[in-house]
């Protein structure tokens, strides 16, 4: 059990036997790695601590805790959370005991994918990172402060792994090439035009990139792999893009600001990437008509009735149409007018609703259909406004009387809602000068 993520087994796909074996031979992370860099620093003194390395596929996360191991003689436990549970926890932890109490040697328990640990699965090792019988080592591509106890990070240094460089994964890449444990004895070489397109459609991840060149090489004809063969390779090719999970998250937030922000070309940008990842355009559509009411609101209400047209073009037409009307859409809303006062005052409401009492209806703003309910004043004193010169009641009030001089919704002065500003102006400044107003024995 205790390197099986490890194993150098020459049947291996080239990915799994170029894994670097120093921090020398490890490539990107020099924010970690770097000499003088806290991490490296510990490495180097012998210093283990329990960490979480967080960051997307590819960058070097399970490497790393491989090259701990060996840089301080420890033994290595590997469990791998997406087919462990309790059991194998409990298994490390008895060969941990083991090692420390025969060989007198640490162990670092490595737990991969360790976000997908339910709580009480974290909590069964917990006691022993405590006590320190292993030094826990976890990989994940999603938020630690999200997915991991409290108590379980509060024993962890997070480490951010970020993704590779373009000239990182090219020298991976060569280094495959010409090394006897990858391709080398092949003597292969590759155009610089194809090398730099089998980098860029790497999309940060050293494991895909090595992959592609795995499939590239086997279809190369001759000694050269040459920027056909990997076109052919991509053709089937997306890029990164995790539908649950932290790059989803990271992208529809950037297209949300790209048009709060009003920016129409980020906004684009965005979009696209997304559609080119494989999101959903239904979920998209979902997320412009909040956008909408959200962002733009009354400052343009023809914002929302265009994006409830394009969600329907995409029901209705699917891919390429509704797509495009779904970029229609999320350029229009980015080059429109923005106000969230709707929105504020939406919230504003609800949240004294939740802790104001619950006042009853005015009897003048009740309905009165049976005599019982005129006999008690249900409706009396209503004062119908298409009655009313304007189609307005000066001095009227539609609130409980507890709230008769609260205000929720602040129009800005922008778009539409500028004259709606100067609308709503004019009719409270007809209130002032109202000789008759409702709750004025109240005051």
């Amino acid at each position: 059990m205790s390197r099986d993520l490890f194993s150098r087994d020459i049947g291996q796909p080239l990915a799994a036997r170029m894994r670097p074996r120093t921090l020398e031979e490890f490539s990107g992370q020099a924010h970690l790695v770097d000499t003088g860099k806290s991490l490296r620093e510990a490495i180097q003194a012998g210093q283990l601590h329990s960490m979480v390395l967080w960051g997307p596929p590819g960058v070097g996360k399970t490497t790393l805790a491989r090259i701990i191991a060996d840089s301080v003689d420890a033994h290595l436990e590997s469990v791998s959370a997406v087919l462990a549970g309790v059991k194998e926890i409990r298994a490390a932890v008895a060969k941990a005991q083991e090692e420390r109490d025969i060989h007198g040697r640490q162990t670092i328990l490595f737990v991969d994918e360790v976000h997908r640990f339910n709580k009480s699965q974290q909590d069964a090792f917990l006691p022993y990172v405590e006590d320190g019988t292993v030094v826990l080592i976890g990989a994940t591509t999603e938020n630690p402060s999200f997915e991991l106890n409290n108590a379980l990070l509060s024993r962890c240094r997070v480490y951010v792994l970020r993704s590779l460089e373009q000239k990182d994964i090219i020298a991976i890449l060569r280094r495959a090439l010409v090394d006897e444990r990858g391709l080398g004895d092949r003597q292969l070489s590759i155009a610089d035009d194809a090398l730099e397109l089998l980098a860029s459609a790497a999309d940060g991840d050293a494991r895909k990139a090595l992959n592609l060149l795995e499939i590239a090489s086997d279809l190369a004809m001759g000694k050269t792999i040459d920027r056909a063969v990997i076109e052919e390779v991509l053709v089937s090719d997306t890029r990164r893009f995790d539908k649950g999970g932290e790059y989803f998250y990271d992208q529809i937030s950037a297209l949300h600001k790209a048009v709060r922000g009003s920016s129409p070309d980020a906004a684009l940008y965005w979009y696209a990437r997304m559609l080119d990842g494989g999101c959903d355009p239904l979920y998209i559509a979902r997320r412009v008509v909040r956008m909408a009411s959200e962002d733009i609101g009354i400052a343009d209400p023809r914002a929302l009735t265009l994006a409830l047209n394009a969600w329907d073009t995409q029901e209705r037409l699917g891919s390429p149409e509704g797509e495009l009307a779904l970029a229609q859409a999320v350029v229009y809303m980015a080059a429109a007018p923005k106000s969230n006062a709707v929105y504020q005052a939406f919230n504003r409401v609800r949240a004294d609703i939740r802790q104001m009492p619950t006042y009853d209806v005015p009897l003048h703003l009740r309905n009165a259909p049976t005599k019982l309910m005129k006999e008690l004043d249900y409706g009396a004193e209503y004062r119908y406004a298409h009655d009313e010169p304007g189609a307005y009641a000066p001095g009227e009030c539609y609130f409980p009387p507890e709230l008769k001089d609260s205000r929720y919704y602040f129009p800005t002065e922008r778009g539409l809602e500028k004259q709606i500003a100067e609308k709503l102006d004019h009719l409270r400044g007809l209130d002032k000068q109202s000789p008759v107003k409702r709750y004025e024995d109240a005051e």
